[in-house]
């Protein structure tokens, strides 16, 4: 069965972007290393730490599909047709924008909730593969329906002090989560927490 993660680059502080969507003072670790990882995405290579590389190749290996919000979509132009990780994406949006789907991309637009979006993902990523959850809100739903299996933070050493919170609206909180595996990275340091049952 495929596990449900979430996996983002929060500030100390728990923002995962500035109020004006920048990310510029959290994706440094990106690009701060030797380690060479190049995406799906033309012109688009990561260099990492020898810390963060397992991490982010785990991903690129791992992951079979993504959910993203209909406002992640839009604020990246649906990322120009191609996700950097290379996968199929799981739009989770009241309607279908204009001039989408198209053959060309692999975006799938699911207009009845975040449920069946999760449903639609585990079918195309399949057994053993990763569904990976972008984007706050749709983190935020899958807490509250007990479909998240995991929450990755990739913690920035920086204090925004404000801009969009990772998990600002929870229905259902508290979360337990299990004592996270550490990673110490250079800029970065890697928590992965099982959400407990």
């Amino acid at each position: 069965m495929s596990k449900v993660i979430a996996d983002m680059t929060m500030s100390l502080d728990g923002f995962i972007a500035d109020p004006h969507d920048g990310v510029e003072h959290l994706f440094g670790w990106y690009d701060n290393g030797p380690v060479t990882i190049p995406s799906r995405m033309d012109g688009l290579t990561f260099h990492v730490s020898e810390a963060s590389a397992p991490h982010l190749r785990d991903a690129f290996t791992k992951l079979g599909a993504l959910v993203v919000g209909r406002r992640l979509f839009d604020h990246t132009n649906g990322w120009g047709g191609t996700h950097p990780m290379g996968v199929p994406v799981v739009v989770v949006s009241h309607s279908v924008p204009d001039g989408w789907p198209r053959d060309d991309a692999p975006f799938i637009f699911v207009t009845d909730g975040v449920e069946r979006a999760i449903e639609v993902a585990k079918d195309i990523a399949g057994a053993g593969k990763w569904v990976g959850i972008g984007g706050t809100t749709v983190a935020q739903q899958c807490l509250d329906l007990a479909l998240l299996d995991e929450i990755r933070v990739a913690l920035a050493p920086v204090l925004l002090g404000e801009g969009i919170p990772w998990f600002a609206n929870l229905r259902h909180a508290p979360v337990h989560l299990e004592d996270p595996e550490i990673i110490a990275g250079v800029g970065v340091t890697h928590l992965y927490y099982k959400v407990q049952r």
